[in-house]
């Protein structure tokens, strides 16, 4: 079975992403800042008091048409506005996280929760503090016969950096609340996603608490498209290191400000 972990950047980067995607041949697909525009199509442009940048109306609407053998799911955590790609007019946005399953992976539940605060619609984007959520779906490894549990989230953004806060930690233990809530004796469980902490925080510490080892540690999960010098944010953690079959961070191509996880157990 292969997993796949990208913060989709909106899809600033979608040329790339639409090349590569479709080739990695995926049992589950994890994505994070994801976008859906009712009645939008095309490019839009998102802007905050740090930031503008080009982003699909409805990246989950172009990825589900690039895995057309996948179930998706689009979870919105806040909403706010966006224009199309001319600056003009303006138009709500719903902002989350995806999960996308082979069809042919027999999805046995799903479970869901907020990590920070709750869905929020924004008057005008703030630069952090916005709402986070997870997901986790459990699904059926037909090869060993075993169930897996596979979450991600996308971490609390805070523009005073990625160390660690109260927030974050309620974030972990949340996040850790989940897991184990879908879960059942035995499962495999894969916890992945842009978690936007640096490799020493308690995070760590508090998913270990639940069984998960990390195979990140202080790897380089950012693209050139990022010039900032710190290179931590995704990570990816297992309950059963020896399930391990493969484990990748893709330099190559570039999809995205991020790079793929890719896991193979």
């Amino acid at each position: 079975m292969r997993i796949v972990s990208l913060n989709a950047w909106g899809g600033a980067m979608y040329d790339a992403l639409e090349s590569w995607l479709p080739t990695v041949d995926a049992d589950v697909v994890c994505l994070q800042e994801m976008t859906m525009t009712p009645g939008v199509e095309g490019w839009t442009r998102f802007v905050d008091a740090d930031r503008s940048l080009p982003q699909r109306a409805n990246l989950f609407d172009d990825v589900a048409a690039l895995l057309p053998h996948h179930q998706g799911t689009f979870l919105t955590s806040d909403s706010g506005p966006i224009s199309d790609d001319r600056g003009e007019g303006r138009y709500r946005q719903d902002f989350g996280i995806s999960t996308f399953v082979r069809k042919d992976v027999t999805l046995v539940g799903q479970h869901t929760a907020f990590v920070h605060v709750s869905h929020t619609d924004h008057d005008d984007w703030p630069t952090g503090g916005r709402p986070r959520l997870a997901q986790a779906v459990r699904v059926l490894d037909r090869a060993t016969g075993r169930f897996v549990v596979v979450a991600h989230t996308h971490g609390l953004r805070d523009p005073a950096g990625k160390g660690d806060t109260p927030a974050r930690v309620a974030q972990a233990e949340q996040l850790a609340e989940l897991v184990q809530q879908a879960a059942q004796p035995g499962d495999l469980l894969v916890v992945c996603g842009d978690l936007n902490v640096l490799p020493d925080s308690v995070t760590f510490e508090i998913l270990g608490r639940a069984g998960l080892t990390d195979l990140v540690g202080t790897a380089d999960t950012r693209t050139s498209a990022y010039p900032k010098p710190v290179r931590h944010a995704d990570y990816l953690l297992v309950s059963d290191p020896a399930a391990v079959e493969a484990f990748e961070i893709l330099a190559e191509p570039e999809v995205s400000d991020h790079r793929p996880l890719v896991l193979d157990i």
